[in-house]
């Protein structure tokens, strides 16, 4: 059992000193800069001037500036940009000001992990990532709790790097709720996997064949949005809050058993074998190499499929059902 850290374990006056650079004012950026300056630390943010974000860094009351000049002005320089712009940022305007001592921070390894970062050997290297959105990042440090938290130390150059990573975990709010400490390769390997396996890739490939396979028989393509869509929700909040069994103690006996008897036959040792190719491609790199190259080719093949999956049935019908939900716009 990995040990949990929580409030005690970690220290906030390691950071009362330092300046907090904050490198994009997104989902993550937002919440975890407003976090860290009530509670008491010194935050600035890098942005690109003119664009939303730079504004919403302004309204917020953070004093706003350009990559270059918040990675020297910060002691801990935390990158909350984009995976596949990390490199590029990093390289023409915060490796330059990574000085003897100083931290550099991410809330994903990737960049990190699959070397399109080499950091220099003097500076800290740490990875403080909640494990929930910004907005909740956000919204529980306010109502006084918090989103669970991992950290990872890659490098430890000063010989306080955990401290200060779990210092950093305390700022946001994820001491409240307990934090696990990781590796950047343990984090970003399960990370990409899941999400390729099972949260999204393995989800919604299964709700479209799911839909497919009514619609291919005959039923109404409105029926077979609620039974394989729009239902799901239903599904996984109980599963959030109360675990597999708790989500079978929830529905009726006949779902019960229809999952225990035809959902192995359905995900069966022929996907766990996909599964596990898929895990040996982000481990070999492989993934990795193919998502940055795919960037700075301009994307065209995600975009290609984006567009695919824009023109499915299950967009157009779900648009219009959803359309007719006037709960879901509040």
């Amino acid at each position: 059992m990995a040990k949990v850290y929580y409030d005690k374990d970690a220290d906030l006056g390691l950071l009362k000193d330092k300046t907090i650079a904050i490198v994009g004012f997104g989902n993550q950026g937002a919440a975890q800069s407003q976090n860290l300056k009530e509670s008491g630390l010194k935050v600035i943010i890098a942005e690109v001037e003119g664009t939303p974000n730079w504004k919403l860094a302004q309204e917020a009351g953070f004093e706003v500036m350009g990559a270059e000049e918040a990675a020297k002005r910060g002691d801990i320089i935390q990158i909350l940009i984009p995976d596949e712009i990390q490199g590029k940022v990093y390289k023409e305007a915060v490796k330059k000001h990574l000085k003897k001592g100083k931290a550099l921070m991410f809330s994903h390894g990737f960049n990190i992990h699959f070397k399109a970062i080499k950091p220099p050997k003097d500076v800290d290297v740490i990875m403080v990532a909640p494990k929930g959105p910004g907005f909740m990042v956000r919204q529980t440090y306010v109502d006084g709790a918090g989103v669970p938290a991992l950290i990872a130390v890659y490098q430890d150059a000063t010989g306080q790097a955990k401290n200060i990573a779990l210092a950093y975990a305390k700022g946001i709010g994820g001491t409240r709720a307990g934090v696990f400490e990781t590796t950047f390769k343990e984090e970003v390997e399960t990370d990409l996997f899941g999400e390729q396996t099972v949260l999204c890739g393995g989800c919604t490939a299964l709700v479209k064949a799911g839909f497919e396979t009514l619609v291919e028989a005959g039923y109404q393509p409105e029926m077979a949005y609620f039974e394989c869509c729009h239902e799901l929700k239903l599904i996984v909040d109980l599963i959030y809050k109360q675990g597999l069994l708790g989500m079978r103690k929830a529905v009726s006996n006949t779902a019960e058993y229809g999952d225990l008897t035809v959902g192995p036959k359905i995900i069966n040792d022929k996907v766990k074998k996909q599964m596990k190719k898929a895990l040996t491609r982000i481990q070999s790199g492989a993934f990795a190499r193919e998502w940055l190259k795919e960037n700075k080719e301009g994307c065209v093949n995600f975009n290609a499929l984006r567009d695919k999956d824009k023109n499915h049935q299950i967009e157009k019908v779900g648009g219009e059902l959803r359309g007719m939900m006037h709960w879901l716009r509040k």
